[in-house]
């Protein structure tokens, strides 16, 4: 094995070894009102010199929305983010091939809320980072085509209400319909590839139109259902003519461990078919500065496909310390949508994230990507400096 993934995989081999024991840790889990990990400031009614004479509204007792006055209202909030980023990949031979790349990209998040219960989510994005040598970042690509301008793209619109004591419901446009899932991972690296812990195509994404309940029965037990629909040029929302895609998710989240079970039933590019796909996860975090693990595994059935071609699987595995220095660590490997008539093509990756205040975090990335057949190995390396205002 080359010395990178050797480095790599030494200490994952020390962390399984260690002897584990409990403590209670945080969980990065799903929610659909949190789509930045940037602090929100609340705006005042600034834009107006003039006080309002309307009285907030009351509704059970929650607190609501001023009447409109010329100004925002008392429960909106923004939060603003902006990365820049830097890096370069040494691949097979091509386009941008051992290339130096900068860009950049920002993201604008607003919230309110109308009866203190419920959310209504509008996410802004813009940049130019969608380019070879940084995309492993996934930054916000809006540059408008055919020309150097970056424009300013609506990234999604969600809506959330409580729906009695123990459901929670959301409708979405530009959104996921698994936004109300729990995946139990306390991996949070920022590689494309691995960030979603190998639940890939299971928690469904990207939809056009969503739709989503979850419940919680207390005790750390949860279970939800997201769908929705991709309907391209004069298709209506879940119609014969639109993508539909279907799931169910259940998870146990306890202080130090968790598990859950995710399935979906996703229509192909064609409409004819079905791909259905079961994601197992599961994450363990132990007391002391020993690391916290996350395994991730799925595995899909292509619908039409011949016998021979018709499943596929994703795996990963990460270990994560939430203290190293001032900052913290994390190191994972796996390969994702793995055809059975392919080769398993395994992604190794280390990140260091450093918070330099309460605004500016600088993380550092490096990976390698094996190629298949006798081709180079794709190996990255990269940092992007993060600001939150």
């Amino acid at each position: 094995m080359k010395l990178f993934k050797s480095l790599l995989l030494a200490p994952a081999a020390l962390g399984l070894l260690s002897p584990l024991s409990v403590s209670a840790s945080e969980v990065n889990l799903n929610e659909i009102s949190n789509y930045s990990d940037v602090e929100s400031k609340k705006f005042a009614n600034t834009f107006s010199n003039d006080d309002s004479n309307n009285e907030t509204l009351l509704a059970g007792g929650e607190g609501l929305v001023d009447s409109y006055d010329g100004g925002f209202s008392s429960t909106t909030t923004a939060s603003f983010s902006t990365n820049m980023y830097i890096g370069y990949e040494d691949t097979a031979a091509g386009a941008g091939d051992d290339a130096v790349v900068t860009a950049y990209d920002i993201q604008i998040d607003l919230n309110t809320s109308f009866t203190g219960e419920d959310s209504l989510d509008i996410s802004l994005d813009g940049g130019n980072a969608g380019v070879a040598g940084i995309d492993e970042f996934d930054g916000n690509a809006t540059t408008v085509p055919g020309t150097d301008v970056e424009g300013l793209a609506v990234d999604g619109v969600a809506y959330t209400f409580p729906i009695g004591a123990n459901t929670t419901a959301f409708v979405g446009f530009d959104s996921d319909g698994s936004s109300l899932f729990t995946t139990a991972c306390a991996y949070g690296g920022p590689g494309n590839m691995l960030d979603d812990c190998g639940n890939v195509n299971a928690g469904i994404t990207g939809g056009e139109t969503a739709v989503g309940a979850s419940y919680d029965f207390g005790n750390g037990l949860t279970a939800a259902f997201g769908a929705q629909t991709e309907a391209g040029a004069n298709a209506g929302a879940f119609t014969e003519e639109s993508g539909d895609s279907f799931a169910l998710n259940g998870a146990y989240i306890a202080d130090n461990y968790g598990i859950s079970l995710t399935y979906a039933s996703v229509e192909n590019n064609a409409l004819t078919d079905e791909n259905a796909f079961t994601a197992l996860n599961a994450y363990y975090t132990p007391e002391g500065s020993l690391p916290s693990i996350s395994v991730g595994y799925e595995i899909g059935d292509i619908g039409g496909a011949t016998a021979a071609t018709d499943e596929q699987a994703s795996f990963m595995v990460g270990l994560t310390w939430d203290e190293v220095g001032p900052g913290s660590a994390g190191i994972a490997l796996g390969h994702s949508n793995t055809n059975e008539s392919g080769d398993e093509l395994y992604q190794y990756e280390a990140y260091y994230e450093y918070p330099v205040n309460d605004s500016m975090t600088i993380t550092p990335l490096i990976y390698t990507l094996d190629a298949a057949g006798n081709a180079d190995d794709t190996t990255g390396m990269m940092v992007k400096t993060s600001f939150s205002f």
